[in-house]
């Protein structure tokens, strides 16, 4: 059987698919299943899809902006027609028993065309407020799974919603402080604060941080997940801003693999963090405290309400792009690790948030709906 994935946008789009994969794999092994993907070009995703033996086909893929631009109607007219154009030729060759979406604009125009198709289509939808691709799409549906509870989600008919959480790949659950320490050569002198800013970095957060990293470093360890788009840019001003007797303390990376950020997580005492819901149901299922600097400009403002249901549950601190300045960011966390019950209740309400078994879930309901 055939089992075509969608999405597309950035990495939170396609390390669910890559957990629901595992997961068949691991439930099904001797199934015979087979994964494609249609989606936009994105050498990043294409490089972490191969790895898992997904087959990869290509299409364009418009991107509808939230303000005034030449370019929707550029993507409108033309993009977007012609990839639902090559989705069509794709999935017609390719003849999945079923399209499981992600979202983002990327995946748009392979729902259009399995729909056309008669294709069943499953849809995951991250965030608590949907983007345009989600809502358009939750109409050719025949199930729609939700990271957060369905109380909270906005737009889709109920009948349709199955809260499950968002889908993460087991293997970040298996990290070991023995090996953090070997791989990251941590001091264990001082606490560890875990900096994340996605596949793609966030260079907002990357500039709060270079600012005050001096004054960081005499207080705390850092492992600082910079982006790969970012890195040689943080690396070379960090030179500056950083004497050799503080750099043994800042451990700076482009990207961690699966394995890298276990560890990391395994270590970290506190997590500083994007609020995109892979990141949110990463940390809760690792049970960490966590300081959430929710993207301003999000589609939907879906990192606010993403990081304001985790906050709400006593699990993050929120700091929205306003109140995200360097010295306010340093006292908040000098602060937290100040008051030791507040961050252990955090850690525990964090694990409570947590949803670890969403790629197995949706996995057996794509198989079960296959089988049957």
């Amino acid at each position: 059987m055939k089992i075509l994935f969608t999405g597309g946008g950035t990495a939170g789009h396609i390390f669910p698919i890559i957990a629901i994969v595992r997961e068949i794999k691991r439930l099904h092994p001797q199934s015979g299943f087979k994964f494609f993907y249609v989606g936009p070009k994105d050498r990043f995703a294409f490089a972490l899809l191969s790895q898992e033996g997904i087959q990869i086909k290509t299409i364009s893929a418009g991107k509808i902006r939230r303000y005034f631009s030449f370019l929707n109607i550029i993507d409108l007219l033309f993009k977007v027609p012609i990839g639902v154009i090559q989705a069509f030729f794709h999935i017609f060759t390719i003849s999945p028993d079923l399209i499981f979406s992600k979202g983002g604009y990327g995946s748009l125009p392979a729902v259009i065309a399995g729909w056309t198709l008669l294709t069943p289509i499953f849809l995951h939808e991250s965030d608590v407020s949907p983007g345009l691709a989600n809502k358009i799409a939750s109409k050719f549906a025949l199930e729609i799974f939700t990271a957060f509870p369905i109380e909270k989600t906005q737009y889709f008919p109920a009948k349709k919603m199955i809260s499950v959480g968002s889908p993460i790949r087991k293997e970040i659950l298996a990290g070991s402080l023995k090996e953090a320490k070997k791989l990251f050569n941590l001091t264990d002198k001082k606490p560890l604060i875990l900096i994340l800013g996605g596949s793609q970095g966030a260079q907002r957060i990357n500039d709060k941080i270079l600012i005050i990293l001096a004054d960081l470093l005499k207080e705390f360890e850092v492992i600082h997940q910079a982006g790969q788009n970012n890195f040689d840019g943080v690396k070379a001003e960090v030179e500056v801003v950083i004497g050799k007797n503080l750099k043994k303390y800042y451990h700076l990376f482009p990207f961690l693999n699966d394995t890298e950020l276990s560890h990391a997580y395994k270590a970290a005492d506190l997590i500083i963090s994007r609020a995109g819901a892979g990141s949110i149901f990463e940390i809760a299922v690792v049970g960490k405290p966590s300081i959430l600097a929710p993207l301003a400009n999000s589609a939907q403002n879906h990192q606010v309400q993403n990081a304001y249901v985790f906050a709400e549950k006593g699990a993050a601190v929120v700091m929205e792009e306003m109140n995200f300045t360097p010295h306010f960011l340093l006292e908040r966390i000098k602060y937290l690790f100040s008051q030791s019950k507040k961050m252990r209740e955090m850690s525990k309400e964090a694990k409570e948030f947590s949803k670890p078994e969403a790629a197995r879930i949706i996995a057996e309901y794509i198989v079960a709906y296959l089988i049957e």
